[in-house]
């Protein structure tokens, strides 16, 4: 088939990688415009707009895709179908019913479970088991489209946000490969979805991280999994962040203020939660190396009795 290809993450290039393997012809592929990124500034291409150009395929940036002159240079390429993957753009009508079979999207949720930007982090961060890759025909709704295809994935116990992300992008090219195999001959059987089964899946924020010790070591250590590797979860060591990359929980209880340093051994700080305890064990001082925490320790005092707050101005002292 005929495919243009819209994504610009990570999560989209082993899809367009899969699709032109398959022997599609990608004649085009849509990505967001080129940003300026880190303390250089530099500008920097998208992961999308690099893979499409190391294959020689026609790349476009429109800053807003709805607008007149994005649709007319759209309309040119005459493809049989639009596949879309964590492009950042909502398409409009008349982008959706262009191509012959219209605009399929990857989704990294189970849906109608976890509609929105950031599905796979909010899986760790509300404890689920499973989650997965769905197919699904756009419509104007928000991932509210016909289910096409499904493929469930397990979430390990110590399943992260980054590497549940680099699982479900390997799933979504097999599934999408599949996909366009059974759209082309026609053996696709849609499936409506129960919006009563739906949840949002927010865009995550920078404060989101902030960690709040009255809440459960449960509930705090899949946040921390969830945030890894961005935007992390953190609190505050001496009026500088510190951020939380690792930690093990245990059902101890204490009578302790939440945040409150219980022990420090060798390899861990346990701190106290609203309910059970936290082990911290992987680190990171705000402009310093990720470390363990056996490490972290042998440059900077951590002492029971010591009280981390979810405010810098009452950080650790």
């Amino acid at each position: 088939m005929k495919v243009v290809y819209m994504g610009t993450p990570d999560f989209a290039v082993a899809p367009l990688e899969a699709i032109i393997k398959a022997g599609h012809e990608v004649i085009a592929v849509v990505t967001q415009p080129d940003k300026q990124r880190g303390r250089g500034k530099e500008v920097q291409m998208t992961p999308v707009k690099e893979c499409a150009l190391s294959h020689g395929i026609p790349v476009l940036q429109p800053v807003k895709i709805k607008e007149k002159e994005a649709l007319e240079e759209l309309k040119k390429y005459s493809a049989d179908i639009f596949v879309v993957a964590a492009f950042g753009q909502l398409l409009s009508e008349e982008i959706l019913q262009m191509p012959k079979y219209g605009c399929v999207n990857i989704h990294a949720s189970l849906l109608p479970k976890y509609r929105g930007a950031a599905p796979i982090q909010w899986a760790v961060i509300d404890g689920e088991e499973k989650t997965g890759v769905t197919i699904q025909q756009m419509e104007k709704g928000l991932d509210t489209g016909d289910i096409l295809f499904v493929k469930e994935v397990a979430l390990d116990k110590k399943e992260t946000g980054e590497s549940l992300y680099d699982k479900l992008t390997h799933v979504g090219a097999d599934l999408i490969v599949e996909a366009l195999a059974s759209i082309e001959k026609g053996d696709v059987h849609p499936k409506k979805q129960d919006d009563a089964l739906s949840c949002y899946a927010s865009r995550l924020t920078k404060d989101m991280g902030k960690i709040d010790f009255s809440k459960d070591a449960v509930v705090i250590e899949r946040l921390i999994r969830g945030l890894n590797s961005w935007p992390s979860a953190y609190t505050f060591y001496r009026g500088k962040t510190l951020k939380i990359w690792d930690a093990d929980v245990t059902d101890a209880e204490t009578d302790q203020k939440p945040g409150t340093v219980l022990r420090v051994t060798k390899d861990a700080v346990e701190v106290a939660t609203g309910k059970g305890t936290l082990l911290l064990k992987e680190v990171q001082l705000e402009g310093k190396k990720k470390v363990a925490v056996k490490d972290f320790l042998l440059g900077y005092e951590v002492k029971e009795g010591m009280v981390f707050e979810d405010a810098k101005a009452g950080g650790i002292a």
